[in-house]
């Protein structure tokens, strides 16, 4: 069911692309230069990360967990190459550079360390299970996290810096953290939130989030300039959408990428953005119930280390069309255009799909042992 359904959101993701390239053609929709080869690419994309998450499906998680040292340092060296020559940025006269230039095409790194990251920190969890909160163990666990969640920050990239901070927390918690540890954080969230609005964040960055506390004072500033769009895209489909193809569409900047959902809006309306959501929350829950049912305290974390980085975000994202959210830069996941984001989202489906099959096989065989 869990293939199922991701299978349809990416199908999707395909027409989408296909009806917003075909519809540049004719009309100004979204600042990028897209032609055919875009949805070919998310096509082509969409059937090698199915195609690799059965594979993966197929391998015990538990012996892929252990090959830590192979996968962690070699998806930490690609998101180290972003800071060499080959280091681009997403988008023109953005401020991060989380993409490497490979010939004809860029990858981002970031996104295959997702699952590097959800991997080794479950498996680092459950290996140390047995003296999980001995203050030298918590303090290892914070320094496995603070690595990909500093690299990405370097980049300029906080959107997805987020994202690995709610992985980490999720399979924290997941994990039994003690409420000892938990008050403190609790103690100095507060001092840690004040160094990083004074130290780290620069002005346009503090714009965004006041922006969103504030709309009236920055009606007319930059700051709102793509949520503003975003939202009369997405307003202008009203109900049940103006079709997909052939009809008088708004503009959005990276419409076919960060704010694909407001074309969502604009084509499928109401309903099409309602059915989407359902989808994405049918599929998180698929794999909280994965988690649930696995025999295992390392399948359990897997499943919530994917459910964190597909749920929240999926949250962000919609957040940023809907202008609830500071805009932060990030895809939403099996839908937004670019084949590393759809790569890694359906490879994490295969990981679920992986503690499913084996930890119900491991149950049926000690029932017969029994």
């Amino acid at each position: 069911m869990l293939l199922l359904l991701t299978s349809a959101v990416c199908g999707f993701s395909v027409v989408l692309l296909y009806s917003l390239v075909r519809n540049s053609e004719t009309q100004t929709i979204t600042n990028a230069a897209l032609d055919y080869t875009d949805y070919r690419t998310q096509a082509i994309a969409a059937m090698l990360g199915l195609g690799a998450s059965l594979i993966i499906a197929a391998w015990d998680y538990r012996k892929f967990s252990k090959l830590w040292f192979i996968y962690l340092p070699l998806t930490v060296g690609l998101t180290c190459l972003t800071f060499t020559s080959l280091g681009v940025s997403g988008l023109e006269g953005a401020d991060d550079r989380a993409w490497i230039e490979l010939g004809s095409f860029t990858l981002q790194p970031a996104e295959f360390l997702k699952l590097a990251f959800i991997l080794s920190f479950a498996y680092h969890c459950h290996k140390t299970k047995d003296f999980f909160n001995n203050p030298l163990n918590v303090l290892l666990l914070c320094v496995h996290g603070a690595i990909p969640i500093g690299l990405v920050m370097l980049q300029g990239d906080d959107g997805t810096a987020i994202i690995f901070v709610a992985i980490f927390l999720a399979i924290l918690f997941t994990a039994g953290i003690s409420w000892k540890y938990i008050l403190g954080a609790g103690i100095l969230s507060p001092i840690a939130a004040w160094f990083m609005w004074s130290y780290y964040l620069q002005p346009v960055h503090k714009n965004r989030i006041l922006a969103i506390i504030n709309p009236e004072k920055y009606a007319t500033a930059d700051m709102l300039y793509q949520t503003n769009l975003a939202k009369i895209a997405l307003g202008s489909g009203q109900i049940r959408g103006k079709g997909l193809f052939g009809g008088d569409y708004s503009y959005v900047p990276v419409s076919h990428n960060d704010f694909i959902f407001s074309y969502v809006g604009q084509t499928l309306g109401f309903f099409g953005c309602l059915g989407l959501v359902i989808l994405f929350a049918v599929i998180c829950l698929r794999i909280l119930g994965n988690s649930l049912r696995s025999g295992d305290a390392l399948g359990r974390y897997i499943c919530v280390g994917v459910f964190a980085y597909i749920f929240v975000q999926s949250v962000l994202n919609i957040g940023m069309v809907m202008g609830i959210t500071p805009v932060i830069g990030i895809t939403l996941p099996f839908v937004s255009a670019g084949g590393t984001s759809m790569l890694t989202s359906t490879v994490a489906i295969g990981l679920v799909m992986s503690v499913h099959y084996h930890s119900a096989k491991y149950d049926t065989l000690f029932a017969k042992k029994k």
